[in-house]
This record gives C-alpha cells, structure tokens and sequence, in this order.
C-alpha cells in the first residue's frame, strides 16, 4: 500500500513538471514581460550618465565595496562614458527582441543576463517590480518562450520551414510551473511577513497605506469614516495572500481568486501610485490561466485587427495561421492541474 502511495505521488509529480503544454502562455508572459522589460530600463535613457557613468551618485569604486562580500557582476563600471548611450541602446534593443520573440534563442537568456547587469550596478534602486521581472524573464528563457507567438515563428512560417510553435511542450510546461510556483511563494511569503505586524491583525493597516502622503495618488481620507470597510479590505488581503498558494489549483475556485488578484493589484497601481508592480503582478498570474481562455481574448483581438485591417485576405491568412494552430491544439490540453 506505501508504494502504491509513492507510485503516485511520483506520477503526480511527473505530470506537474514534465507534461507536455501548449506553449501560448509562456508566449503571452513573455510579451507582456518584454513590454514591461524594455519601458523600465528604456526610462533610464534620462538620466543614463547620472545613475551609470563614472561620476554617476554611486561611483564604480564605492559599489566595488560596498559588493565586495557578495558574487555579483555588472558590466556597467567597465564602459567608458561615451560609450554609455550605446551599450544602453543595444541592451534595450535586446530586450525589444525579447519582447518580439526575434532571436529568442539567444536574447531570452541574453535578456536575463543584462537585466542583472543593471540590477547589479544599482542595488539600491532594486525594487519589487525589477525582481518580479527579473524572475518571469529568466523563466522566460528557461521554457523557451519564443516557441509561440514570436517573430521566429512567424519567419519560420513564411520560409515554408515546418511549424513547431503549436506543438506541445515540455519545456513550455517547466518554465510555466516555475511562475506559479514562484508566484505561490511570493504570495505565502508576503501574508506570513504580515502576520508579524499588529496593524493587519487589528485590521487599519490599510488604513496606514491609504493614509501614507509618500504613496497616495488619490485621496483616500474619506475611508476613515468607513473603518470596517477599511477592516474588511486588511483582512481580504491577508487571507487572500495566505491561502492563494492552495486554492489557485481548485478550477471552481480559480477565477475569484484570480479577480480578487486583479483587484488587488489595479487597487495598488491607482491609489498607490505603483502600477508598474501592480501590473507585472498581474503578468505573472497569468501564468494561471487556462490557454483556452487566452486563446480566447486573443481570439477576439485577432477579428478585430482584421476587421480594421487593409490587408489582402490571402496575407491575412498568412499572418493568423499560427493563431488558428494554436486554437486547434489547446483543446486537446488537459487545463492546469485540479
């Protein structure tokens, strides 16, 4: 009987990792990813010789010490500064190529390793939305996500070479797993740490984000006329982070918590003034959504483009043949785990 139980923990285990999947999902992460990718290194550009030249706020020699300790690199304290604006430049048109799927091979990790270039030559400026891209790009590149949805694929598709992004993966599926298992974490991680402080146990620590000047876009005072609202929406959040990590798997159960995700994160990115985190959250927890539903939306996406398209309809074909595979194969597969 106790090998019976092993046997199919072993299965179980096995199918979670290394079942083939659709690789559509890892595709929509990786653009909506890229897209995020290139906006917050390209807004460096401003104040490039300021944060990454010689005599940038924090100087090459005053990093080296204060990382002396630590195994970390950065090719940045080794550019002269005139060369500074080029280096950035093709470092962003490596992560617009991410963005794209072109050259997915080789600018998914590239993308992964200058990314942690930048990271590295400002820690201080390391923040939770350059770790939450840091993880979905490098896992990106771990399931090579330019399978699908890429201009490889669609290059591949015009050379008449055979279509490969449609078909099911493995890789696809392991580097899917990593978000959702990393996204569980983020979120059992961050209810714990509440759980250490006063003010979410008595409910007001709301209260305390609303009320804070440094992050308030909006004015929120009026909810201190409301304080079992202010209540209701501490403890929503706890409880929501806490158990997220076990009711995300419940198909039933999915789609609230997903809309209690949504409303979660907009809420931060529009009374906090973050949408930037908020809304790289909410990239990786689509990593939990059913392909069938993505290929959905994209669905209607695709009919509207062509509905307001000028292409001749052979063209058009050409250009929506792989969505149309795509559709075919996500469904014969079997959803995210029960």
């Amino acid at each position: 009987m106790q090998l019976n139980h092993i046997s199919i923990a072993v299965s179980a285990w096995d199918r979670f990792w290394f079942r083939p999947a659709n690789p559509l999902s890892l595709a929509v992460i990786r653009v909506l990813t890229g897209l995020m990718l290139v906006y917050s290194h390209a807004v460096w550009t401003i104040e490039l010789d300021s944060f990454f030249g010689p005599q940038a706020w924090v100087a090459p020699d005053v990093l080296a010490d204060y990382q002396q300790d630590e195994f970390v690199y950065s090719f940045w304290p080794h550019v002269a500064e005139e060369y500074l604006l080029p280096c950035h430049l093709a470092a962003v048109f490596v992560f617009a190529c991410f963005t794209i799927g072109l050259f997915s091979e080789i600018t998914l990790p590239l993308a992964f390793i200058l990314l942690l270039s930048y990271v590295h030559r400002l820690p201080g400026a390391l923040f939770g939305l350059d770790q939450i891209i840091g993880l979905l790009t490098l896992y990106c590149a771990v399931g090579g996500a330019g399978k699908a949805g890429s201009l490889d694929s669609w290059l591949r598709s015009r050379r008449g070479t055979r279509v490969e992004s449609s078909s099911l993966s493995v890789r696809s599926n392991i580097g899917l797993r990593l978000i959702q298992v990393h996204m569980c974490l983020i979120y059992l991680v961050a209810g714990l740490s509440k759980l250490q402080g006063t003010a979410w146990w008595d409910g007001h620590a709301m209260w305390l984000a609303f009320a804070n000047i440094e992050y308030q876009s909006r004015d929120m005072t009026w909810l201190a006329e409301y304080p079992k609202l202010i209540n209701l929406m501490t403890h929503v959040t706890v409880l929501w982070e806490l158990f997220f990590c076990t009711l995300i798997w419940r198909p039933a159960i999915r789609p609230y918590m997903l809309l209690v995700g949504i409303a979660l994160h907009c809420g931060i990115g529009a009374f906090l003034g973050m949408w930037t985190f908020g809304l790289i959250m909410l990239v990786g927890c689509v990593s939990f959504v059913p392909v069938q539903t993505l290929e959905r939306i994209l669905s209607v996406f695709s009919r509207f483009s062509r509905s307001h398209s000028y292409e001749k309809p052979s063209e058009s074909a050409e250009m929506h043949a792989e969505l149309q595979t795509v559709h075919a194969m996500s469904h014969s597969e079997v959803p995210i785990e029960n």
